[in-house]
């Protein structure tokens, strides 16, 4: 073969390769754009079913819809406490919310060390809730959780994991009811992870007197668990004493206007109840403040992803 024809023969061997390499990775890449469109489609659309579920970094989460609701407790509310006054909210964007508190396991694939000493009340455990955590450090894990789900491609621009607001968190622990909690008026340990007396005469069952596996008690009405009892949850809002009420209420940033302690400071939100409590301060409407450098065995939080 001439050199001539040699190399007119390698010039279209070259050619023929770009022209395979140029369409496998238009194809890759396309595919790749569309798959991440699809995923930020089915974020943004709003006509996903109450309780539908995905998975972002290993999160199991269940969407809450846009809505209204009466956020805390009526008069007539056996055991309600001061600072439940109602009002009424609207959230005009839905959001989702994870199925189960934050685990321990989750915590160390995120951020490797726990945040804080295990207890004979907190077992080890990679099912079992991550608590002695306090607000900041919580709200380091909903960062980390956000970069690894961008740098992955599981979470578009434009979302992030962090804290509920209280208001989003009880709209989800109520999801859709207006009783006292959202098994109805009465609470059982058969139904939440609590110590002592049930709420308002219900049936008796286990008092374990430490943490639960997550997800060990039934869901609630959008296939939440433990939103009553096993550990309290961190809230992103600063404690007022009056609920916040009106249009996507977010006490956040709202440091200066929050609720003074006895000694002056201010406090972050806790909710949900605990292993250590009674049933009463279980109810969907009890609201706790906790200093946010402080940390406990059993307060934890679970994470929501949302709007950025």
């Amino acid at each position: 073969m001439s050199i001539l024809k040699r190399s007119k023969w390698l010039l279209i061997s070259v050619l023929a390769l770009l022209t395979s390499v140029s369409f496998f990775s238009y194809r890759f890449y396309h595919k790749d754009v569309r798959a991440l469109e699809d995923f930020t489609a089915s974020y943004d659309k709003y006509d996903h079913a109450i309780g539908d579920e995905t998975t972002v970094g290993g999160i199991r989460l269940c969407w809450c819809p846009p809505g209204k609701f009466i956020m805390g407790s009526p008069p007539g509310e056996p055991e309600r406490r001061p600072g439940e006054d109602q009002v009424e909210v609207t959230l005009t964007s839905g959001f989702w919310m994870a199925k189960f508190e934050a685990t321990q396991g989750q915590w160390k694939t995120a951020m490797a060390q726990l945040p804080g000493k295990l207890t004979a009340e907190l077992p080890e455990g990679d099912d079992f809730p991550v608590g002695n955590v306090n607000f900041a450090e919580a709200e380091a894990f909903c960062r980390r959780l956000t970069e690894l789900g961008r740098r992955s491609g599981e979470i578009p621009e434009g979302w992030e994991f962090r804290l509920p607001t209280e208001a989003q968190w009880e709209y989800a622990c109520r999801a859709g009811t207006t009783t006292a909690t959202s098994f109805g008026d009465k609470l059982s340990s058969k139904q939440a992870n609590f110590k002592g007396k049930p709420y308002n005469g219900a049936k008796p069952g286990p008092s374990l007197n430490r943490a639960a596996k997550v997800g060990s008690y039934p869901a609630n009405a959008w296939g939440l668990h433990d939103m009553h009892g096993n550990t309290f949850e961190w809230c992103r809002d600063w404690y007022h004493l009056r609920l916040p009420g009106g249009s996507d209420p977010d006490l956040y940033a709202a440091k200066e206007s929050a609720s003074r302690n006895e000694d002056g400071g201010v406090s972050r939100v806790r909710r949900g109840g605990c292993w250590a409590d009674d049933g009463w301060a279980c109810r969907s409407a009890f609201r706790l403040r906790f200093e946010p450098g402080r940390r406990y065995d059993h307060i934890g939080f679970r994470v929501v992803v949302v709007r950025s």
